[in-house]
């Protein structure tokens, strides 16, 4: 352990806890440089405690001293990392900072196995241990963005003692609804996730690791592990998935989260652009925690801006100074959203409940003439290849303001010409002139409104979970199609909110594939300049990955065209998913979107 006395502080890095298995894992620990007792504001992840904000993450880095300067007011930041809390912002106020290295991951021994019961009963001992640390008084919170956020619901389900508050910051809490599989459709995003930032901070990279600007010091451990050890001290969670589509694989069984036993308080932070990864962990959350002291607040903006504008740090502090320090500095309501506008705007709105009870439900049916109305449509069908653009239904321009706030949902009759079919549903809103309106979502600078997914073969429900607004699918056995056999599907569509102004048209994409844009807002190729003058993370990266998956993300072109990198090419190759999809409306299986509007406001 390094111990050192600055800005305030008493730093000490690399604490060790051992875990019952005698794997060691190693945290950093930042508090109040004077005698006393301090409650714990507490991290665990897999992105390395000591490496900088600016050094594994430089376009958001870039985007907070030109964007949002403001954050950096009253802090040197440099000891801020990829979604954890600043410690200068956190420990004059009477906080210590406990950031811990995950299982295998950076100063952690021990093979990685992301978001595993494992991980969550490594996190619990640790909470544990720091509790029982002489300058602490026992009150351990957790917070933290994405990965921390998801390991704060993993962590309250094992219940330590001493763990007395969480604030998942948008966090999924259903890995494979929410993270592997939409709908039974296997997600891309983990093979581009963890290549980066996962792999390429493995303890054991030792001498080709990178030196950490936070800690001065490798960032991998001291120990050079060969490629073959560092290989085997990580599963591959991408193969696993692919191979594995329904629920019941060991792969989701080790990741599974009971939010039954979640009683402590929870502040659940989502955001309206966590679209296909973090948005339905924190409504679903909520709503499954039987805890009686849980709040709901739902932002917008990137991933990672809320969590340190000084909106999201009084947010954040106010309930931590109530339930670690016993103040009484939480006076909020159930349910706070802030509602972005298209103008780029937000408008600050308090509610008692999720979904908000004064909420009418409407049906919005689909016509044979590419329109979208409340009218029930007549009998038609319409045909798509799954490897199309899709067909897109709009209502006409609406002539008051209308408000659409929370989960929604889609009823459609089909058939495939194969035995399978996709179902990709993506609500758009037009703007007089015919331009889609898009917003600053988490990972996407032109974020689509809210998609839903579902496999034809996944569309088995659970009858007790299920709710008009919210179908819940069991993804526990396939079910074929029979050539031309017509098939109902009740559709999940991620929560959001819109106020769509006078004038503005609604509508819908539905396609075998990600909807994308008519005009690709951004292009982006990888700057690789950024690898080529690290040679580090160069050597570090020749060990940790494969040739073929190095060269993939070094020469990847990216196309910003609405969904980020949440895209859904992980079983194309399979030829059941390029048929042609029908879609049919006849007397008792008219098809609709179910929306919650918001009265006051009428089409």
């Amino acid at each position: 352990m390094k111990t050192s006395h600055q800005d305030g502080m008493m730093i000490e890095f690399d604490c060790e806890a051992v875990m019952r298995d005698g794997t060691i894992i190693r945290y950093d620990i930042y508090r109040p440089d004077k005698a006393g007792q301090y409650p714990c504001i507490t991290t665990y992840g897999p992105y390395s405690k000591g490496m900088h904000f600016s050094q594994g993450y430089s376009l958001f880095w870039h985007d907070i001293k030109e964007k949002y300067p403001k954050i950096l007011k009253g802090t040197s930041g440099k000891y801020m990392n990829w979604e954890t809390v600043d410690p200068e912002k956190w420990v004059p106020e009477g906080y210590a900072i406990a950031k811990i290295d995950s299982r295998g991951c950076g100063r952690s021994e021990g093979v990685i196995d992301n978001w595993t019961i494992q991980e969550a009963e490594d996190y619990a001992e640790c909470i544990e241990k720091i509790a029982a640390l002489p300058w602490c008084d026992g009150n351990i919170a957790g917070l933290g963005v994405s990965y921390y956020a998801i390991m704060q619901w993993a962590v309250a389900a094992q219940c330590p003692p001493h763990l007395k508050a969480i604030i998942p910051f948008e966090g999924a809490c259903d890995l494979y609804r929410e993270f592997a599989r939409h709908g039974g459709i296997g997600s891309d995003f983990v093979n581009a996730w963890y290549p980066l930032q996962v792999a390429a901070v493995q303890h054991g990279l030792g001498k080709y690791g990178q030196i950490g600007k936070i800690s001065e010091d490798s960032l991998s451990g001291p120990e050079t592990l060969s490629k073959k050890e560092l290989i085997k001290n990580r599963r591959n969670y991408f193969e696993e998935i692919e191979e594995n589509e329904l629920m019941d694989a060991d792969v989701y069984r080790r990741r599974r989260i009971d939010l039954s036993k979640i009683k402590i308080p929870v502040l659940s932070c989502g955001n309206w652009g966590g679209n296909a990864l973090h948005l339905r962990g924190n409504t679903e959350g909520y709503l499954a925690i039987p805890s009686k002291e849980k709040y709901l607040e739902i932002h917008g903006l990137e991933h990672f801006t809320e969590f340190y504008t000084d909106y999201g740090r009084a947010m954040q502090k106010d309930f931590l100074d109530h339930y670690l320090k016993g103040k009484d500095t939480w006076h909020r309501a159930p349910v706070h959203l802030r509602l972005r506008n298209v103008d780029g705007s937000f408008t600050d709105r308090d509610e008692q409940e999720w979904p908000i009870a004064r909420t009418q439900w409407t049906k919005y049916y689909l016509h044979q003439d590419s329109s979208l109305s409340t009218d029930e449509s007549d009998d038609f069908q319409f045909s798509f290849k799954a490897d199309s653009e899709g067909i897109n239904f709009f209502t006409e321009p609406v002539t008051e303001e209308l408000e659409i706030t929370g989960p929604a949902a889609a009823s459609v009759l089909i058939s495939s010409s194969t035995k399978d079919a996709d179902i990709f549903l993506t609500l758009r809103v037009l703007d007089p002139n015919g331009n889609d309106v898009s917003f600053v979502a988490a990972n996407d600078p032109h974020g689509v409104i809210a998609t839903g997914w579902l496999r034809a073969s996944h569309r088995k429900l659970d009858e007790q979970k299920s709710l008009p607004y919210r179908p819940y699918h069991t993804h526990d056995e396939l079910q074929p199609l029979k050539n031309g056999e017509k098939v109902p599907m009740d559709i999940e569509i991620w929560p959001t909110y819109i106020i769509i102004p006078k004038g503005y048209r609604l509508g819908v994409n539905i396609g075998g594939r990600d909807f994308r844009f008519p005009t690709p807002n951004l292009t982006s190729k990888v700057d690789i300049s950024h690898y080529l003058k690290n040679p580090k993370l160069m050597m570090g990266m020749f060990r940790a990955l494969p040739m073929n998956q190095l060269f993939k993300i070094l020469t990847h072109e990216k196309v910003w065209d609405g969904n980020a990198m949440y895209t859904h090419h992980m079983d194309m190759k399979r030829k059941e998913f390029f048929g042609t999809t029908t879609v049919y409306s006849e007397a008792g299986n008219r098809p609709y979107l179910l929306l919650p509007v918001i009265p006051g406001k009428k089409a």
